[in-house]
Order: C-alpha cells, then sequence, then structure tokens
C-alpha cells in the first residue's frame, strides 16, 4: 500500500503506511496530545478526532498527553484505529482528511517543528535479564566461563524492579551519577561520580490492558495484553554496580536515568516480523510455554558521538532475535506470582547482545570491561562514556521494499553535580 504522504513511500523511512506508530507530541507551545507517525509527519489524532474523522469510543482519548486511556481500550480499539487511519492515509482510500486543505493544514505537521514528549504515563518499570549472550559475556568476565550464567538463568525471566519516575523520553539530557564506588585495591568504598558509565540496548514492551492483583495469566494472554514496543536504553554506572548489588541486585547503579524512543510501535505492525526463540538448552517450566513465535526480527544499532565531532560512530550491530525470553514471556512471569500490572507498565527486555564482538549491548562487553578500548570513526577511543558524549539507539524490522521503524533513542551526558561538601556529609 502507498500513503498520499509522498515521505511515506520512501523504502528507507521508519514511518511508511504499515507502521503508524503512536507518541506524543506539541507544536507553537500547544498542549501536548497524541499522534501517529506518517513518514517525515505527525498526524495529531486529537485534531482527527474532533473533526469525526475518527473515533475510539464513546469518550475522546487522544487529546491527552499520554496513551494510557486510549491503550486501556483493548485489542479490538486497537485494531479499529489501525484499520480506520489507514484508510485515511492510503493513496486511493478515503478523501476526508486528503481532500480537506485547511483540515489536512491543522493535522499534518512537519516532524522537525514538533517536541516529543513521553508517549505514555510509566506506571512502573521493570527490567528482565534475558539477553543470553549478554550475560554470558558479564558472567565470563565476573565468574568465568564455568560460571558464567547463574543457576537459575535458562529456567527463569530474571528481572528487577526499576525506577518509573525516571523514565524519560529520547533527547532528554542525562546526568552523570554520584554514589560510592570501591577502587581496585581498596577495602572500603569514595564517594564519586561513576568513572564507568554505560548503556545498555534494549527493547521496551508496553503493558496496554492490566492484570488483577493474585491472578495470574498465560503466556498466550500476556501477548493480547501487550500495545507495542518502543528502544529503551537503561543507562548504567557499573562501579555503583559493582559495589551496591550483592545480595539485592542493581539500585542507585540502574535509577538515575532510563530513555525511551517516542514512538509505540504496535505489534500489528511487528507481526509479519515474528521469529521463534532460539532453541531450549533447559525445559521451560508450563506455564512459559509459548504458544508461537513471540520474538521479532528487528535491526539495531548503537551510534556515539563525542562533543564537537562531526558525526557519530556505529559501535555496534545486533538484533532483537537475540532474545532468549520474549516479552509475552516476561510479563507472564511478572504476573505468574500474583503481582498486578497496569495499563503503562515499562519491561525491558534486558541487553540484546549478539555472538560476535561487533554486536554486544552495552560497553562493558564492547571494551571487555575497560581492557580493549574502541577507537571511533574520529580517531577517539573510549571504554567507557565520557561527558558530553551523545549515544544513540536506533532500529528498524526489514521489509521487502519498507521498514518498520522506531526512529531514534537519543541521550547526552552531563557531567555530573560538583562534589565538594558532599564527601563530608554535605556540611
Amino acid at each position: 500500500m502507498k500513503s498520499w504522504i509522498a515521505s511515506a513511500n520512501h523504502p528507507e523511512n521508519h514511518f511508511p503506511l504499515l507502521n503508524l506508530p503512536y507518541g506524543v507530541f506539541s507544536r507553537d507551545g500547544e498542549a501536548p496530545r497524541c499522534g501517529v507517525a506518517i513518514g517525515d509527519c505527525v498526524a495529531d489524532l486529537a485534531v482527527l478526532e474532533q473533526a469525526g474523522l475518527i473515533s475510539a469510543g464513546p469518550a475522546r482519548v487522544f487529546g491527552a498527553p499520554a496513551l494510557n486511556d486510549f491503550m486501556a481500550l483493548g485489542a479490538a480499539a486497537w485494531d479499529a484505529m489501525r484499520a480506520r487511519l489507514t484508510a485515511l492515509l492510503t493513496e486511493g482510500g478515503d478523501d476526508a482528511l486528503r481532500g480537506d486543505a485547511a483540515l489536512r493544514a491543522r493535522v499534518l505537521a512537519p516532524m522537525a517543528d514538533v517536541k516529543m514528549h513521553l508517549p505514555f504515563r510509566v506506571a512502573g518499570y521493570t527490567d528482565f535479564y534475558s539477553g543470553k549472550h549478554h550475560a554470558s559475556n558479564v558472567g565470563i568476565m565476573f565468574r568465568g566461563a564455568e560460571n558464567a550464567l547463574p543457576p537459575n538463568w535458562l529456567s527463569i525471566p530474571i528481572a528487577y524492579n526499576g525506577r518509573a519516575s525516571t523514565v524519560v523520553v529520547s533527547g532528554t539530557e542525562i546526568r552523570r551519577p554520584l554514589g560510592q564506588i570501591k577502587p581496585s585495591g581498596q577495602d572500603l568504598p569514595v564517594f564519586s561520580p561513576s568513572r564507568r558509565l554505560d548503556i545498555e540496548l534494549e527493547m521496551g514492551a508496553v503493558v496496554g490492558l492490566p492484570t488483577a492483583m493474585g491472578a495470574p495469566i498465560t503466556v498466550a494472554e500476556a501477548e493480547e495484553k501487550i500495545f507495542g514496543y518502543v528502544l529503551l536504553n537503561d543507562w548504567s554506572a557499573r562501579d555503583i554496580q559493582a559495589w551496591e548489588y550483592q545480595p539485592l541486585g542493581p539500585f542507585q547503579a540502574k535509577v538515575f536515568g532510563t530513555s525511551i524512543s517516542p514512538w509505540v510501535v504496535t505489534k500489528a505492525a511487528l507481526a509479519p516480523f515474528r521469529v521463534a526463540a532460539p532453541a531450549r538448552e533447559r525445559p521451560l517450566l508450563a506455564y512459559l510455554a509459548e504458544p508461537g513465535p513471540m520474538l521479532f526480527d528487528i535491526q539495531l544499532e548503537i551510534l556515539m558521538q563525542p562533543e564537537g565531532a562531526a558525526r557519530p560512530s556505529v559501535i555496534s550491530r545486533t538484533n532483537a532475535r537475540e532474545l532468549y525470553f520474549s516479552a509475552p514471556q516476561q510479563l507472564a512471569h511478572h504476573a505468574i506470582g500474583g503481582c498486578k500490572m497496569e495499563t503503562g507498565d515499562l519491561l525491558g527486555s534486558g541487553t540484546i547482545s549478539g555472538p560476535t564482538k561487533d554486536s554486544r549491548g552495552s560497553l562493558l562487553e564492547l571494551s571487555w570491561g575497560g581492557a580493549e578500548p574502541l577507537t571511533l570513526e574520529t580517531g577517539e577511543t573510549r571504554t567507557f562514556i565520557e561527558d558530553g558524549d551523545t549515544l544513540t539507539l536506533t532500529g528498524w524490522a526489514q521489509g521487502p521494499d519498507y521498514r518498520i521503524g522506531f526512529g531514534e533513542c537519543t541521550g547526552k551526558i552531563l557531567p555530573a553535580l560538583p562534589v565538594d561538601g558532599w564527601e563530608a556529609g554535605r556540611g
């Protein structure tokens, strides 16, 4: 299918007619509201709703500054809205928008002229650890090859609960965190800015429909509750993490910032790219059984651009199909013990690394704990992130002559706040 918006028909554009991802935007100082990406434009869903060209239900939902009200309507509403938007934007389809120049000017805004906001209210955030190559690499570095994976890893989607309050939209600058660090060779920690600041290349699954407290769900039921997916960068302070994580896992090392892409790509758009999970090395318990392919063939890249550099360097290329556990399995596992999941819950996949050095999803792996510095295209080297560096994640599912893309997830690192006085308790 072709759109009458020409840019949407370019084979390398991330937002063709077959995508139609949802986000929240504002322009000209107006209040944020919901939109859909099409080519190099944003279609204002609030205006379309007010004009009577779309309707998600008895009440208007798209004038809100978050997608939660729409997501809570469920799969029938999601499918109907996708079909209606497709009809309005297809070449030769419903001419109600294309044929009205005044309405078109109100509905369509160039992406370059809008500000993107967090696309949904994040009810809760759970970060999983479902990339086997990443888990193996980290295990080898810290425990040796013979104990690379924890004993439970092949049986259970390991995770920890993160902070929803510091999930931010792409483009938000991230402040280098302060904390306790135990330098090598010392017995006790010092107070310092993180010196081993890192990224984690992940996908984020967005929960559309809630679960009931105390009520388990199957993997198939979990899949029906997922609205869509975003790119996710779980910024990580490796030196703070190394000192604090035993016995209860990450805490301060992970709470200072998690960036997500502004567009939520729906399951319907990704459906043609479903792939099966890798062969199981250990049989899973029945409640984690998948009724069909639940992973996606999504090409992923990490780019790094030092401050003042003319261009970014691609430092890693991998694929979301490398995950061992899928988002529906993660959601089913989350609910199996009775946890109530909410509309707007965010599930991080865990770092997605591939089998080769150039497909690793974190600097910890790419520089092998700092022992093997990366050389960027500019000639500069990095082991971990320096102040002023901008890190960008991007990804797309590749069709025969189109892409289902996620756009970009970008963040720039700002210096830590001055530490004078904090070492002594702020005076």
